[in-house]
């Protein structure tokens, strides 16, 4: 569903956000501020943000797609989810602000306000994009990626290298000394993660998660996160080996 000629979309369509999406935002900034540029390109930055936050929603949901079949680094899709809402937000605020100016010689006081508000918004979606993009370069690059922590992704590589070791296996007891925001792990469904990177990463804020440091955690799970698949998809990322019995 998200493959061109055999092909992941995903690094693909990125491409696009990373290049329209910042290049439009600075433009509207640039646009709100110098009177002399608002005819000539304030038209077309509204354009480039709406083709920038369209790829990034692409993007979003490609990269939800590939993560299941490869793992997926949990800092960067935590952003790369915020981002299309943001570029959204941004489209708006723009949209709004270039109708309201355009004949103007003068912006009103309103206009001017808006536009303000839609350069701010602009920015702070270049600054997400830079992290976003950091991110997933970062995981890519530096090897951190979570294909490489993913049970499928490790039993791959095992058989490749011809290793025979076996998994990590830890018990409830070894779990309860690991209860802190700074060294969080649980149990869940038989298996052992390693949250501490995700406490304070999680959506729902980071007392959700300190909650359930250090205990068997799969009924707190499943009565939160039950049939989505995201979750799970995020939760495989850090586990780090099986629940002895």
């Amino acid at each position: 569903m998200f493959d061109v000629f055999g092909l992941p979309l995903h690094p693909l369509v990125v491409h696009a956000v990373v290049v329209l999406l910042p290049l439009s935002a600075i433009g509207l900034i640039a646009c709100v501020f110098v009177a002399r540029w608002r005819r000539s390109f304030a038209g077309l930055s509204v354009l480039g943000l709406v083709a920038g936050a369209i790829s990034a929603f692409v993007a979003a949901a490609s990269g939800n797609a590939l993560a299941e079949q490869v793992g997926v680094p949990a800092t960067h899709q935590a952003l790369g989810q915020v981002l299309p809402w943001l570029a959204a937000a941004t489209v708006v605020l723009a949209a709004v602000w270039y109708f309201m100016q355009r004949g103007q010689q003068q912006q009103a006081p309103l206009t001017r306000g808006i536009g303000v508000l839609a350069a701010v918004v602009a920015a702070a979606s270049v600054t997400l994009t830079v992290l976003v993009g950091h991110s997933g370069a970062s995981a890519v690059w530096g090897g951190t990626s979570a294909a490489a922590t993913t049970p499928a992704a490790a039993t791959t590589s095992a058989t490749a290298s011809g290793s025979t070791s076996a998994e990590a296996s830890y018990t409830l007891d070894q779990v309860k000394q690991h209860n802190q925001a700074t060294d969080c792990w649980a149990a869940i469904d038989d298996s052992v993660y390693n949250l501490t990177d995700w406490v304070n990463q999680h959506p729902g804020g980071a007392d959700h998660i300190v909650a359930i440091c250090g205990t068997d955690a799969t009924q707190a799970f499943e009565a939160q996160h039950s049939g989505d698949q995201r979750p799970q998809t995020l939760l495989a990322g850090f586990r780090i080996g099986e629940l002895a019995s």
